[in-house]
């Protein structure tokens, strides 16, 4: 699968070519970096996708002519946490192929370290988790040396500043983008922004990760995207699609794509290819000026507004209580009390219920209880829904700020009952409780991403610390979902 080079020119918000000398953002570049396209650990090999060799020399050379004084580098394979973007700190750093068959092939880059004490101040100031703190590898990670690889047979004279993902919203990394602008517009550093990341891992069968039909659609979608420069569209693929499309770049091309807000560019598509059932996209961005209607965080956030203005609006009343519980125990430290115009079931009768929180896509609270704990139903989903905004261990507790961004449902439990194998299970019909021992674990049906009995299961294990191959007695329930 390849495409020719496009060129698509985006124009300034005047409708003018215009190049402002003093901008610090020279360009960026979308790039991948399958390690076999080094002649060394390819061995011929990479002839077999011979265009993106060749676009990565176009790139390569033009990223030269921008004359970067610092080089920005976005790498999937740097130091992640979940709740932190780790830049790397020191004076610099080394490293090898050896991994790939290659040890002969050797890197050393320099450090900006200037360029990194300000956007660590930066984002300090903007509520961003980022720092130099965590470091457990120092040498160079194969996202990083692939590009360099390639630049450096054209340009070298530029100090390096290497930035880690997370698994923060993408919101966030688009956010630290911006960070990134502000601190070479700061320090009058002109500077390049490359981000690293192959797309689909999921192509083809024999690929390194089997095919799901997700796959080619996200690299179809993103290389539309990037090709044209429409960047505020990659805020719009959900946490599942991309998960199923076992995507490897996209939170490094969003955050690419902050470093480019307000920002007018020319963006070409120099290659795409996915000839060993993975994608590789390679794109250019020449900045040429002031944009201000470019601002794709600021559009995204209000759709994200409106759109869940639209849901609350169609909230029923268990989600209601939910969600003014979670909003007075947040902004208070106080539960609050039950209201007294809801429905008449919610006072008299008792169930298992799981309150589920969602932020931007992603999961930021859920806490449950397989069978009534509570003396209703109502009492039920308020101690629950404090729990989940508050209490879950698997994140920090909801800040005010955040409460009208969240999506939230409750699922109301029906009996458990045991049953003698998964052919008795539906993933959309039914939750399940995996029991050993003491162990216990509960996966609720018809979850985003749980497509499989097996998955769901397997899950399940997870939660309880089962193995899975240990014996387990399983049982299965419905729910009412309330949204």
């Amino acid at each position: 699968m390849v495409f020719l080079a496009e060129k698509t020119k985006v124009l300034d918000g005047l409708g003018k070519w215009t190049r402002e000398v003093f901008a610090m953002i020279a360009g960026a570049c979308m790039a991948p970096h399958p390690p076999l396209i080094i002649p060394e650990i390819g061995r011929g090999e990479e002839r077999n996708i011979q265009d993106t060799v060749c676009a990565y020399h176009e790139a390569a050379r033009r990223i030269a002519e921008w004359k970067p004084e610092t080089i920005v580098l976005i790498s999937p394979h740097q130091m992640m946490y979940a709740d932190y973007f780790h830049i790397s700190p020191g004076d610099g750093a080394k490293g090898d192929f050896r991994q790939f068959g290659a040890g002969q092939v050797k890197m050393e880059t320099v450090y900006d370290t200037e360029f990194v004490e300000n956007l660590c101040k930066l984002a300090k100031a903007g509520n961003l988790p980022a720092g130099t703190a965590g470091e457990r590898d120092r040498r160079l990670d194969h996202g990083t040396m692939v590009p360099l690889y390639f630049v450096n047979q054209y340009w070298t004279d530029y100090r390096l500043v290497r930035v880690g993902l997370s698994g923060l919203p993408l919101s966030a990394h688009y956010e630290l983008g911006r960070r990134m602008k502000e601190t070479a517009e700061v320090l009058g550093r002109r500077t390049v922004v490359i981000a690293s990341g192959d797309l689909s891992h999921r192509l083809a069968a024999q690929g390194p990760y089997g095919y799901k039909e997700e796959g080619p659609e996200y690299d179809r979608r993103v290389m539309d995207v990037m090709g044209n420069g429409d960047f505020g569209k990659l805020l719009e693929f959900s946490e599942d699609f991309c998960e199923k499309a076992g995507e490897c770049g996209h939170r490094s091309f969003v955050m690419m794509a902050g470093v480019l807000d307000r920002t007018g560019v020319a963006a070409e598509r120099l290659c795409y290819e996915g000839p060993f059932g993975v994608g590789y996209g390679i794109c250019t961005y020449e900045v040429c000026g002031k944009d201000l209607t470019r601002n794709f965080k600021e559009q995204y956030e209000e759709k994200e507004r409106e759109r869940i203005q639209g849901l609350r609006a169609k909230e029923d009343a268990y989600v209601r209580l939910a969600r003014e519980t979670i909003e007075t125990y947040v902004r208070t430290g106080v539960k609050g009390e039950i209201p007294e115009n809801l429905p008449e079931e919610m006072y008299t009768q008792r169930a298992g219920v799981f309150v589920s929180i969602k932020k931007e896509g992603q999961l930021r609270g859920c806490i449950g209880t397989i069978q009534a704990v509570q003396p209703s139903i109502a009492e039920e989903i308020a101690e629950n829904a404090v729990s989940a905004s508050v209490k879950d261990p698997r994140f920090s507790p909801i800040e005010p700020e955040e409460l009208e961004k969240l999506v939230i449902s409750v699922d109301v439990l029906g009996d458990t009952e045991k049953i003698d194998s998964e052919d008795m299970l539906d993933v959309r019909r039914y939750g399940v409780v995996v029991t050993e021992g003491y162990r216990r674990g509960l996966l609720l049906p018809n979850l985003e991403g749980i497509d499989t009995v097996k998955e769901q299961v397997r899950i399940a294990r997870q939660k309880a610390g089962i193995g899975e191959q240990e014996e387990v007695q399983l049982e299965r329930f419905e729910v009412i979902r309330h949204y």
